[in-house]
């Protein structure tokens, strides 16, 4: 792996954020263990670059957001944020997520701003045992990373409101019943899994993901008259483009399609 954006003056082998490229996938692992992956200003600037690098790189399908060590994110740096270090590139993106598919591989736990991080994400993948929560009350705060948006349509109204008020937070197991985790994995196996999974999303095509991705999150909140307005847009570009003309071909020439993206 290498880092993104590290800090002026740290060791280049252990940057606030890494990536490893693996063929068509972006592997990004926040890198302050130490720290429980706690959200300082360098790694809110790192994450930000690597999703920048993500969306940018047309080599680049399909990322995932992992954590090193024991835990995924701890949330917000408190010593960080009281020295008054710059959070908003973290805030850009748990309101803006990728562009393209990034799916969450959480180990141990996600919790407060660390939940908000996987909630912009697309997928969420958690071992077993994994502990996910907001409990910024607790300390006087609030879920304002888009926890509070976010959750209800995932977890339920009453779950989520629980949540919110009491700070505990909801296993993995709990979170997969409910529908805000994926899949759950074996301990240590979360970042695999989200990898796969990764992989396979990279083999479709980008512009049918694309659409597929912003219609399905457009069903939250949307009226049906703003969602099929919506999807009209993306199937006049979807369906008209040469992977469109693609897929059914390689289908009846029964190989692999060679998609361009256009």
């Amino acid at each position: 792996m290498t880092p993104v954006a590290p800090a002026p003056g740290s060791d280049a082998s252990s940057g606030p954020v890494l990536i490893e490229r693996a063929g068509p996938v972006l592997v990004v692992t926040l890198n302050r263990p130490g720290a429980r992956n706690a959200i300082d200003g360098a790694l809110a600037r790192g994450l930000l670059d690597a999703v920048a690098l993500l969306d940018g790189d047309p080599g680049l399908l399909a990322g995932v957001l992992a954590g090193a060590g024991p835990g995924f994110c701890a949330g917000m740096d408190l010593k960080a944020f009281a020295r008054g270090e710059d959070m908003g590139p973290a805030f850009a993106f748990v309101r803006d997520g990728a562009r393209k598919p990034l799916i969450a591989a959480v180990e141990g736990f996600a919790l407060a701003g660390g939940l908000e991080l996987a909630l912009a994400c697309d997928l969420i993948v958690a071992a077993s045992g994994a502990r996910l929560g907001i409990p910024e009350a607790t300390v006087g705060l609030f879920a304002g990373g888009g926890g509070l948006l976010r959750l209800p349509p995932r977890v339920g109204f009453g779950r989520a409101m629980e949540m919110a008020l009491t700070g505990d937070p909801i296993s993995a197991e709990e979170a997969r019943d409910a529908g805000l985790v994926a899949r759950v994995t074996e301990p240590g196996a979360a970042t695999a899994v989200a990898r796969r999974l990764a992989e396979r999303i990279a083999r479709n095509a980008p512009l049918a993901v694309a659409a597929s991705k912003a219609l399905v999150r457009a069903t939250q909140g949307a009226t049906e008259a703003e969602f099929w307005a919506l999807q009209d847009a993306h199937q006049q570009v979807v369906f008209t483009s040469d992977d469109a003309q693609e897929g059914p071909r390689a289908f009846t020439e029964k190989r692999p399609p060679r998609w361009t993206g256009s």
